[in-house]
Protein backbone atom coordinates (compact mmCIF):
# COMPACT_ATOMS: atom_id res chain seq x y z
CA UNK A 1 0.00 0.00 0.00
CA UNK A 2 3.11 2.21 0.55
CA UNK A 3 6.89 2.94 0.60
CA UNK A 4 8.98 1.39 3.40
CA UNK A 5 12.37 2.73 3.24
CA UNK A 6 15.11 -0.12 4.69
CA UNK A 7 16.36 2.87 7.31
CA UNK A 8 12.60 3.10 8.67
CA UNK A 9 12.49 6.92 7.22
CA UNK A 10 9.28 7.82 6.20
CA UNK A 11 8.72 10.83 3.62
CA UNK A 12 5.50 12.76 4.92
CA UNK A 13 3.38 15.64 3.80
CA UNK A 14 1.59 17.18 6.35
CA UNK A 15 -1.11 19.28 4.79
CA UNK A 16 -2.81 22.40 6.90
CA UNK A 17 -4.40 25.91 6.17
CA UNK A 18 -2.41 28.33 6.80
CA UNK A 19 1.07 27.79 8.70
CA UNK A 20 2.03 26.03 12.01
CA UNK A 21 2.15 29.03 13.55
CA UNK A 22 -1.38 29.42 14.00
CA UNK A 23 -2.43 29.68 17.91
CA UNK A 24 -5.76 27.12 18.36
CA UNK A 25 -5.55 24.12 19.88
CA UNK A 26 -5.90 22.28 16.52
CA UNK A 27 -2.89 23.60 15.21
CA UNK A 28 -1.17 23.34 18.40
CA UNK A 29 -1.34 19.78 17.69
CA UNK A 30 -0.70 19.73 14.53
CA UNK A 31 2.49 21.46 15.07
CA UNK A 32 3.52 19.00 18.29
CA UNK A 33 3.05 16.07 16.09
CA UNK A 34 5.35 17.75 13.05
CA UNK A 35 7.75 18.38 15.86
CA UNK A 36 7.59 14.56 17.36
CA UNK A 37 7.92 13.19 14.08
CA UNK A 38 10.73 15.03 12.96
CA UNK A 39 12.73 14.23 16.37
CA UNK A 40 12.06 10.55 15.22
CA UNK A 41 14.28 11.67 12.35
CA UNK A 42 11.14 11.54 9.98
CA UNK A 43 11.26 13.75 6.90
CA UNK A 44 8.18 16.20 7.59
CA UNK A 45 7.55 19.07 4.84
CA UNK A 46 4.83 21.53 6.03
CA UNK A 47 2.23 22.09 2.91
CA UNK A 48 0.01 25.07 3.42
CA UNK A 49 -2.79 25.90 1.31
CA UNK A 50 -4.65 29.39 1.27
CA UNK A 51 -7.10 30.20 3.83
CA UNK A 52 -10.52 30.90 2.16
CA UNK A 53 -14.35 30.71 3.09
CA UNK A 54 -15.72 27.34 2.82
CA UNK A 55 -17.22 27.41 -0.46
CA UNK A 56 -14.44 28.89 -2.39
CA UNK A 57 -12.18 26.54 -0.77
CA UNK A 58 -13.91 23.70 -2.98
CA UNK A 59 -12.83 25.67 -6.27
CA UNK A 60 -9.28 24.30 -5.00
CA UNK A 61 -10.14 21.37 -6.73
CA UNK A 62 -9.16 22.68 -9.94
CA UNK A 63 -5.77 23.28 -8.93
CA UNK A 64 -2.96 21.02 -9.87
CA UNK A 65 -2.58 19.99 -6.01
CA UNK A 66 -1.71 16.48 -6.29
CA UNK A 67 2.15 17.64 -7.63
CA UNK A 68 2.73 19.26 -4.31
CA UNK A 69 1.57 16.26 -2.35
CA UNK A 70 3.65 13.69 -4.60
CA UNK A 71 7.07 12.02 -3.76
CA UNK A 72 5.70 10.98 -0.31
CA UNK A 73 5.60 7.82 1.60
CA UNK A 74 2.24 9.08 2.99
CA UNK A 75 0.72 12.56 3.38
CA UNK A 76 -0.98 13.72 6.67
CA UNK A 77 -3.68 15.97 6.28
CA UNK A 78 -5.59 18.00 8.96
CA UNK A 79 -8.83 17.67 8.20
CA UNK A 80 -9.61 21.26 8.09
CA UNK A 81 -8.94 21.31 4.66
CA UNK A 82 -10.85 18.78 3.27
CA UNK A 83 -12.77 20.70 1.18
CA UNK A 84 -9.64 22.06 -0.80
CA UNK A 85 -8.53 18.36 -1.51
CA UNK A 86 -11.34 16.22 -2.83
CA UNK A 87 -9.58 15.69 -6.13
CA UNK A 88 -6.17 15.56 -5.49
CA UNK A 89 -6.36 12.62 -2.78
CA UNK A 90 -7.83 10.53 -5.49
CA UNK A 91 -5.06 10.64 -7.68
CA UNK A 92 -2.46 10.29 -5.22
CA UNK A 93 -0.88 6.45 -5.08
CA UNK A 94 0.03 7.01 -1.65
CA UNK A 95 -1.32 6.45 2.05
CA UNK A 96 -3.61 9.21 2.29
CA UNK A 97 -4.21 10.07 6.69
CA UNK A 98 -6.77 12.47 7.73
CA UNK A 99 -6.17 14.01 11.48
CA UNK A 100 -9.38 14.78 12.59
CA UNK A 101 -10.08 17.37 15.35
CA UNK A 102 -13.67 17.43 15.10
CA UNK A 103 -16.11 17.06 12.37
CA UNK A 104 -17.23 20.40 10.33
CA UNK A 105 -20.77 18.45 10.08
CA UNK A 106 -20.97 17.70 14.08
CA UNK A 107 -21.02 21.58 14.87
CA UNK A 108 -24.21 23.22 15.97
CA UNK A 109 -25.99 24.90 12.87
CA UNK A 110 -29.59 24.15 10.68
CA UNK A 111 -29.85 20.59 9.92
CA UNK A 112 -29.85 21.61 6.07
CA UNK A 113 -26.47 22.89 6.67
CA UNK A 114 -25.23 20.24 8.16
CA UNK A 115 -26.79 18.07 6.12
CA UNK A 116 -24.19 19.65 3.19
CA UNK A 117 -20.98 19.53 5.12
CA UNK A 118 -21.56 16.11 5.70
CA UNK A 119 -21.71 15.18 1.97
CA UNK A 120 -18.39 16.97 0.94
CA UNK A 121 -16.82 15.40 4.45
CA UNK A 122 -18.09 11.75 3.00
CA UNK A 123 -16.98 12.45 -0.41
CA UNK A 124 -13.21 13.57 1.50
CA UNK A 125 -13.46 10.36 3.80
CA UNK A 126 -13.99 8.33 0.22
CA UNK A 127 -10.15 9.27 -0.58
CA UNK A 128 -8.61 8.94 2.82
CA UNK A 129 -6.81 5.54 3.74
CA UNK A 130 -6.64 6.32 7.62
CA UNK A 131 -7.99 8.53 10.32
CA UNK A 132 -5.58 9.97 13.36
CA UNK A 133 -8.56 11.09 15.85
CA UNK A 134 -7.68 13.35 19.11
CA UNK A 135 -10.52 11.84 20.59
CA UNK A 136 -12.87 8.70 21.18
CA UNK A 137 -15.83 11.39 20.05
CA UNK A 138 -13.96 12.16 17.17
CA UNK A 139 -12.97 8.32 16.18
CA UNK A 140 -16.61 7.70 16.56
CA UNK A 141 -18.00 10.73 14.06
CA UNK A 142 -15.73 9.69 11.47
CA UNK A 143 -16.46 6.20 11.47
CA UNK A 144 -20.34 6.47 11.36
CA UNK A 145 -19.29 8.67 7.95
CA UNK A 146 -17.02 6.52 6.45
CA UNK A 147 -15.32 3.20 7.94
CA UNK A 148 -11.74 3.68 7.39
CA UNK A 149 -9.01 2.85 10.28
CA UNK A 150 -8.60 4.81 12.76
CA UNK A 151 -6.95 5.28 15.61
CA UNK A 152 -6.95 7.91 18.71
CA UNK A 153 -4.33 9.91 19.40
CA UNK A 154 -5.05 12.44 22.65
CA UNK A 155 -3.12 15.73 22.76
CA UNK A 156 -1.07 16.42 25.57
CA UNK A 157 -2.24 19.56 28.16
CA UNK A 158 1.35 21.44 28.50
CA UNK A 159 1.21 24.27 26.61
CA UNK A 160 2.31 26.32 29.04
CA UNK A 161 4.33 24.88 30.98
CA UNK A 162 6.92 26.70 29.09
CA UNK A 163 5.80 29.84 29.31
CA UNK A 164 5.61 29.81 33.31
CA UNK A 165 9.01 28.08 33.40
CA UNK A 166 10.28 31.37 30.95
CA UNK A 167 8.61 33.95 33.07
CA UNK A 168 10.76 36.90 34.62
CA UNK A 169 8.07 36.70 37.29
CA UNK A 170 9.80 35.29 40.81
CA UNK A 171 6.56 34.91 42.30
CA UNK A 172 4.59 32.69 39.38
CA UNK A 173 5.39 28.83 39.83
CA UNK A 174 8.29 26.73 37.69
CA UNK A 175 5.28 24.64 36.27
CA UNK A 176 1.88 24.99 36.22
CA UNK A 177 1.41 21.45 38.68
CA UNK A 178 3.05 23.83 41.33
CA UNK A 179 0.40 26.58 41.56
CA UNK A 180 -1.84 26.53 44.58
CA UNK A 181 -4.35 24.80 45.38
CA UNK A 182 -7.57 25.75 43.81
CA UNK A 183 -9.75 26.66 47.07
CA UNK A 184 -7.04 27.88 49.12
CA UNK A 185 -7.30 31.70 48.07
CA UNK A 186 -11.11 32.68 49.18
CA UNK A 187 -11.20 36.13 49.92
CA UNK A 188 -12.92 38.33 47.11
CA UNK A 189 -15.06 37.40 44.00
CA UNK A 190 -14.94 33.55 42.62
CA UNK A 191 -12.43 34.28 39.59
CA UNK A 192 -13.81 32.62 36.77
CA UNK A 193 -11.85 32.14 33.68
CA UNK A 194 -12.79 31.96 29.46
CA UNK A 195 -10.05 31.09 27.35
CA UNK A 196 -10.19 30.55 23.94
CA UNK A 197 -11.24 32.58 20.26
CA UNK A 198 -14.54 34.46 20.39
CA UNK A 199 -16.74 32.46 17.66
CA UNK A 200 -20.37 31.08 17.93
CA UNK A 201 -19.56 27.98 18.87
CA UNK A 202 -17.29 28.57 22.00
CA UNK A 203 -20.77 29.83 23.65
CA UNK A 204 -19.56 32.74 25.36
CA UNK A 205 -23.23 34.42 24.95
CA UNK A 206 -24.63 31.41 27.08
CA UNK A 207 -22.38 31.90 29.65
CA UNK A 208 -23.29 36.26 29.70
CA UNK A 209 -26.62 34.90 29.57
CA UNK A 210 -26.06 32.53 32.40
CA UNK A 211 -24.36 35.01 34.72
CA UNK A 212 -26.78 37.82 33.91
CA UNK A 213 -28.91 35.31 37.18
CA UNK A 214 -26.15 34.76 39.37
CA UNK A 215 -26.25 36.93 42.28
CA UNK A 216 -22.88 37.56 44.48
CA UNK A 217 -19.36 38.39 43.90
CA UNK A 218 -17.83 36.71 41.32
CA UNK A 219 -15.79 38.24 37.78
CA UNK A 220 -15.25 36.46 34.74
CA UNK A 221 -12.36 37.13 32.19
CA UNK A 222 -12.41 36.18 28.59
CA UNK A 223 -9.48 35.71 26.95
CA UNK A 224 -9.22 35.40 23.68
CA UNK A 225 -9.16 36.44 19.89
CA UNK A 226 -11.42 38.17 18.54
CA UNK A 227 -11.31 35.68 15.11
CA UNK A 228 -15.55 36.70 14.15
CA UNK A 229 -15.31 40.23 14.80
CA UNK A 230 -19.33 40.40 14.15
CA UNK A 231 -19.41 38.15 17.12
CA UNK A 232 -17.13 39.29 19.54
CA UNK A 233 -18.88 42.94 18.77
CA UNK A 234 -22.35 41.27 19.95
CA UNK A 235 -20.95 39.97 23.08
CA UNK A 236 -19.76 43.44 24.23
CA UNK A 237 -23.32 44.52 23.45
CA UNK A 238 -24.79 41.52 25.10
CA UNK A 239 -22.72 42.12 28.39
CA UNK A 240 -23.04 45.87 28.66
CA UNK A 241 -27.26 45.03 27.99
CA UNK A 242 -27.61 42.50 30.51
CA UNK A 243 -25.65 45.03 33.28
CA UNK A 244 -22.29 43.03 33.40
CA UNK A 245 -19.79 45.97 32.71
CA UNK A 246 -18.44 45.68 36.16
CA UNK A 247 -18.28 42.06 36.31
CA UNK A 248 -16.55 40.64 32.67
CA UNK A 249 -13.76 41.92 31.47
CA UNK A 250 -12.62 41.06 27.88
CA UNK A 251 -8.94 40.26 28.01
CA UNK A 252 -8.36 39.95 23.95
CA UNK A 253 -5.61 38.01 22.71
CA UNK A 254 -2.61 37.33 25.15
CA UNK A 255 0.68 35.49 25.46
CA UNK A 256 1.22 32.40 26.44
CA UNK A 257 2.68 33.96 29.80
CA UNK A 258 -0.08 36.14 30.00
CA UNK A 259 -2.41 33.60 29.57
CA UNK A 260 -1.01 31.29 32.56
CA UNK A 261 -0.82 34.22 34.86
CA UNK A 262 -4.69 34.64 34.32
CA UNK A 263 -4.93 30.58 34.99
CA UNK A 264 -2.62 30.59 37.80
CA UNK A 265 -4.94 33.27 39.36
CA UNK A 266 -8.58 32.26 38.37
CA UNK A 267 -10.58 29.72 40.40
CA UNK A 268 -12.54 28.03 37.43
CA UNK A 269 -12.60 27.58 34.02
CA UNK A 270 -15.43 27.78 32.34
CA UNK A 271 -16.11 26.23 28.46
CA UNK A 272 -19.50 26.42 27.59
CA UNK A 273 -19.03 25.49 24.42
CA UNK A 274 -21.87 24.20 21.97
CA UNK A 275 -19.39 21.72 20.57
CA UNK A 276 -16.19 20.39 21.00
CA UNK A 277 -14.22 17.63 19.53
CA UNK A 278 -12.17 17.36 22.70
CA UNK A 279 -11.44 20.69 24.32
CA UNK A 280 -7.54 20.89 25.03
CA UNK A 281 -7.89 24.10 26.79
CA UNK A 282 -9.61 22.10 29.69
CA UNK A 283 -6.79 19.70 30.01
CA UNK A 284 -4.51 23.10 29.95
CA UNK A 285 -6.63 24.45 32.86
CA UNK A 286 -6.51 21.16 34.83
CA UNK A 287 -2.36 21.74 34.74
CA UNK A 288 -3.01 24.82 37.06
CA UNK A 289 -5.42 22.67 39.62
CA UNK A 290 -8.62 24.49 38.46
CA UNK A 291 -11.95 23.06 38.28
CA UNK A 292 -13.76 23.15 34.88
CA UNK A 293 -16.85 23.82 33.94
CA UNK A 294 -17.79 22.13 30.49
CA UNK A 295 -20.41 20.61 28.51
CA UNK A 296 -21.80 17.44 27.38
CA UNK A 297 -21.79 18.50 24.04
CA UNK A 298 -18.98 16.95 22.08
CA UNK A 299 -15.88 15.04 23.96
CA UNK A 300 -15.26 17.20 26.76
CA UNK A 301 -16.41 14.11 28.81
CA UNK A 302 -13.40 12.38 28.38
CA UNK A 303 -11.19 15.10 30.37
CA UNK A 304 -13.94 16.13 32.79
CA UNK A 305 -15.73 13.49 34.70
CA UNK A 306 -18.45 15.37 36.27
CA UNK A 307 -18.49 15.53 39.89
CA UNK A 308 -14.98 15.02 40.35
CA UNK A 309 -12.37 17.30 38.17
CA UNK A 310 -15.39 19.65 37.40
CA UNK A 311 -19.13 20.12 35.90
CA UNK A 312 -20.70 19.43 32.98
CA UNK A 313 -23.73 21.00 31.29
CA UNK A 314 -26.13 20.57 28.87
CA UNK A 315 -24.75 22.76 25.51
CA UNK A 316 -26.85 25.64 25.05
CA UNK A 317 -28.24 25.85 28.53
CA UNK A 318 -28.28 29.08 30.62
CA UNK A 319 -30.14 27.86 33.72
CA UNK A 320 -27.38 24.51 34.03
CA UNK A 321 -24.84 26.60 33.63
CA UNK A 322 -25.76 29.09 36.48
CA UNK A 323 -26.43 26.44 38.64
CA UNK A 324 -22.72 25.18 38.05
CA UNK A 325 -21.16 28.62 38.84
CA UNK A 326 -23.43 28.76 42.00
CA UNK A 327 -22.41 25.24 42.78
CA UNK A 328 -18.44 26.63 43.05
CA UNK A 329 -19.13 29.92 44.29
CA UNK A 330 -20.56 28.32 47.30
CA UNK A 331 -18.38 25.66 48.08
CA UNK A 332 -14.61 26.26 48.41
CA UNK A 333 -14.18 22.67 49.85
CA UNK A 334 -15.47 21.39 46.25
CA UNK A 335 -13.38 23.65 44.63
CA UNK A 336 -10.64 22.37 45.90
CA UNK A 337 -11.18 18.93 45.71
CA UNK A 338 -12.25 19.19 42.40
CA UNK A 339 -8.88 20.79 41.45
CA UNK A 340 -7.11 18.55 43.14
CA UNK A 341 -8.74 15.87 41.27
CA UNK A 342 -8.15 17.98 37.94
CA UNK A 343 -4.14 18.83 38.73
CA UNK A 344 -3.95 14.85 39.01
CA UNK A 345 -6.31 13.87 35.77
CA UNK A 346 -3.49 16.27 34.05
CA UNK A 347 -0.42 14.47 35.49
CA UNK A 348 -1.81 11.54 34.13
CA UNK A 349 -2.38 12.11 30.56
CA UNK A 350 -0.57 11.34 27.93
CA UNK A 351 2.03 13.04 26.94
CA UNK A 352 2.81 14.52 23.41
CA UNK A 353 6.15 11.74 23.45
CA UNK A 354 3.31 9.27 23.76
CA UNK A 355 1.07 10.73 21.20
CA UNK A 356 3.63 10.59 19.06
CA UNK A 357 4.80 7.04 19.70
CA UNK A 358 0.84 6.16 18.70
CA UNK A 359 1.05 7.79 15.16
CA UNK A 360 3.94 6.54 14.40
CA UNK A 361 3.54 3.00 14.94
CA UNK A 362 0.02 3.65 13.17
CA UNK A 363 1.65 5.26 10.02
CA UNK A 364 3.74 1.66 10.30
CA UNK A 365 0.81 -0.14 9.86
CA UNK A 366 -0.54 2.42 7.22
CA UNK A 367 2.44 2.29 4.95
CA UNK A 368 3.06 -1.58 5.47
CA UNK A 369 3.28 -2.93 1.82
CA UNK A 370 1.05 -6.10 2.73
CA UNK A 371 -1.95 -3.90 3.49
CA UNK A 372 -1.97 -4.83 6.91
CA UNK A 373 -3.85 -1.88 8.46
CA UNK A 374 -5.64 -2.67 11.95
Amino acid sequence: MGRVRADGVMRLGFVVYGSLSERSGGFRYDRKLVEGLRSRGHDVSVVGLPWDRYAKSLYHNLADLESRLSGFDAVLEDHLCHPSLLRANRALDVPVVAVVHHLRSSEPRAAWKNACFRTVERRYFDGVDAAVCNSQTTRRSVKRLRDRPTTVAYPAGDRFEAAVSNSSKSSKPSKPSETRSVGDDTDGPLRLLFLGNLIERKGVHVLLSALATVSGDWTLTVVGARTDAEYAARLHHLRNYLGLRESVRFAGRLSDEEAADHLARSHVLVGPSLYEGLGLVYLEAMAFGLPVIATTAGGASEIVSDGETGLLCPPDDADALADAVRTLRDDPNLRRRMGDSARERYENHPSWEETTTTVVRFLDDVTDPTGAVP
